[in-house]
């Protein structure tokens, strides 16, 4: 193993490696982002793919004394 080492500087081959695997990380989560099935910031939004008006929420009666 330390022959790999005298091939490459070991700061130059980690720094690279971490740039790689933070840009590889971060592509992966936009593409996650940009689907509707797993955006979790704004949840599925199942309204949009059918189409489908949006249900009117009814209030809860009051709790009894």
């Amino acid at each position: 193993m330390w022959r790999v080492w005298v091939l490459f500087d070991p700061r130059r081959a980690l720094i690279g490696l971490f740039i790689f695997l933070l840009t590889l990380a971060l592509v992966i989560h936009f593409i996650l982002l940009s689907t509707d099935r797993f955006n979790w910031l704004d949840g599925p939004n199942h309204d949009r793919l059918t189409g489908a008006p949006a249900q009117q929420m009814t209030p809860t009666p009051p709790a009894p004394r």
